[in-house]
């Protein structure tokens, strides 16, 4: 038992009551509680004991729908059980951030550790119901996104523009500073880079801390995507200058991931760029010649690890020139 069943907290986040051990849920399901197993696994929750009583009416409806979509024919479980890891894992890195920021409101308040407990048993009253609303809209939102970009393409021949931009001397600067510091930084940068990534029409894949990877669908939008960057950023006190790395090519999108040459080739460029700088693979440069809206200037050939030399590209604004 973890402290959250000690303090009530558990059930208090639940909305609902603890029922059934792994073995009912499964029984109400119809299905034995190896194959049940699976499915909470893929969402990321772990096996419980086989008479712990941990599960509510919402795992049992959860459970039913997970495997009324495979017996529908909708899917085959394989790619249920793959929906189900997306699920879990983009859920569980949503819970965690907002967790810590309920944690930092409580620390704001001033509310000391004893009172706690009884702190977030009122704080799930409140907040519970309208993130989950939120949390529906919002997916429902990039979900119609998502299948209006898919619907009439053939997702084994997807051409894109990537982009990669990091933080110069991150890793040094981030042992000179707190770790309060250090997370109000890394929260400027990544909400920073997502303003102007969808503001200007691209799509943030991922960040990691003190680098953000994006795509877009024409080589100008994500020539125009890595200048502001470099712009916005260099605006903001304290922040370390950026670097970005554009290449144009054949991507493999998988659960809502890009994977290939194309996005290994733009995290190498970005290695190799210099601090302010954009540096852009030949097909990139390729597609913006003659767009008025830049300058492209060649470089020097270089070595790029793990794909051979290359004459890359800098790209700098028109007027820059």
């Amino acid at each position: 038992m973890g402290r959250g069943d000690e303090n009530g907290l558990t059930e208090a986040f639940l909305r609902e009551p603890r029922r059934y051990t792994s073995h009912q849920v499964a029984e109400m399901a119809g299905v034995p509680v190896y194959r049940a197993r699976r499915f909470w696994r893929a969402l990321g929750f772990a096996n419980v004991a086989d008479d712990a009583v941990e599960f509510t009416d919402s795992d049992v409806e959860a459970l039913k729908t997970l495997l009324g979509m495979v017996s529908s024919g909708l899917y085959d479980e394989e790619h249920v059980l793959l929906m189900a890891r997306s699920l879990g894992g983009a859920t569980a890195r949503l819970a965690e951030s907002q967790a810590e920021l309920g944690v930092e409101a409580l620390d704001q308040a001033g509310v000391p550790l004893a009172d706690r407990p009884r702190a977030w048993r009122r704080r799930a009253e409140r907040v519970v119901p309208d993130l989950a609303k939120l949390l529906v809209y919002a997916w429902q939102r990039q979900l119609a996104a998502a299948a209006g970009r898919m619907a009439d393409q053939d997702m084994s021949a997807v051409r894109l523009a990537v982009g990669f931009a990091d933080l110069v001397a991150f890793t040094r600067l981030s042992r000179q500073i707190t770790s309060s510091e250090l997370a109000r930084l890394i929260d400027r940068f990544e909400g920073g880079s997502a303003d102007v990534v969808t503001s200007t029409g691209g799509r943030v894949i991922k960040t990691l801390g003190d680098s953000v990877l994006f795509v877009a669908d024409k080589a100008h939008v994500a020539a125009e995507i890595a200048l502001r960057l470099v712009e916005t950023h260099a605006r903001v006190r304290g922040l370390p200058e950026l670097r970005v790395g554009l290449a144009s090519g054949p991507v493999i999108w998988r659960m809502g991931d890009v994977f290939g040459t194309t996005v290994n080739l733009a995290s190498r460029l970005t290695a190799l760029s210099l601090p302010g700088s954009i540096l852009a693979d030949p097909a990139m440069a390729e597609e913006l010649e003659g767009d008025r809206a830049f300058r492209l200037r060649p470089v020097d050939r270089l070595s790029v690890r793990g794909l051979g030399e290359m004459a890359p590209f800098t790209i700098m604004r028109a007027e820059a020139g």
